[in-house]
């Protein structure tokens, strides 16, 4: 997802729901990384951008602040959050424990016809594998997990989810590739899939657990690796 043909990052949006619509799309251009760690949010720009006043704007940015994508600095505004390795660490905890909470209520709650959308989910990870950018891959793996906690049946475990992924995927973006070859990603998928299929509880918190730790010791490793400094300059 590059910019806009104009050179713009944002398109305007519509009188209904302003700061939802704006903070979304202030959202997407932090998870794509065209904006950057560190970076200001201008308010003023912004709003040109949008075809907005200045209010919508300022309300979408307190929005991500309270959802950790923005913070602000008194006097200076509001600015993408730098994110370190810590964060990440923190983040894969409190999503492992996030989904096996959300696979225990799909052992009892998934349909026939969700688990089949789940395998196809997966058939298009090994898709992606052989051809598919690394900014699409993320999206697709993230994409998996989301349909996991949907199987939930659980609306506000599925809006933690969607405020965790938002953070987790800036992250894995910045870093530049994925932390492992795209077809094992694909394959470590499966295990999951098939017990919930079997509406097997400790096979697939076994599959849960080793497929997101191993996640979260590569990725922050990889973070780490990278820095501040050079993520910044990205």
């Amino acid at each position: 997802m590059g910019e806009m043909d104009d050179g713009k990052l944002f398109s305007m949006v519509s009188a209904t729901d302003l700061v939802t619509q704006i903070a979304r799309q202030i959202t997407e251009a932090i998870v794509a990384g065209r904006l950057k760690p560190g970076q200001r949010l201008t308010e003023l720009q912004l709003s040109k951008e949008f075809g907005t006043s200045r209010a919508p704007v300022r309300e979408a940015a307190r929005l991500l602040e309270s959802q950790g994508l923005v913070v602000s600095s008194p006097r200076r505004g509001f600015f993408v959050r730098t994110l370190t390795a810590f964060d990440l660490r923190d983040l894969y905890e409190l999503r492992i424990g996030l989904e096996l909470h959300a696979g225990e209520l799909a052992i009892e709650r998934a349909s026939d016809a969700t688990i089949e959308d789940l395998r196809r989910q997966i058939d298009t990870l090994y898709e992606l594998a052989d051809d598919g950018s690394v900014e699409r891959q993320i999206f697709e793996d993230f994409a998996f997990h989301r349909m996991l906690c949907t199987a939930s049946g659980n609306a506000r475990l599925l809006k933690v989810y969607d405020e965790l992924a938002n953070e987790m995927r800036a992250g894995i973006t910045l870093i530049g590739k994925l932390y492992d070859d795209p077809h094992r990603i694909a394959e470590t998928h499966v295990p999951i899939v098939e017990a919930l299929a079997r509406r097997e509880r400790d096979t697939l918190r076994e599959a849960l657990v080793f497929h997101i730790a191993t996640a979260q010791k590569a990725v922050v490793r990889l973070f780490d690796t990278v820095g501040p400094e050079q993520v910044e300059s990205r």
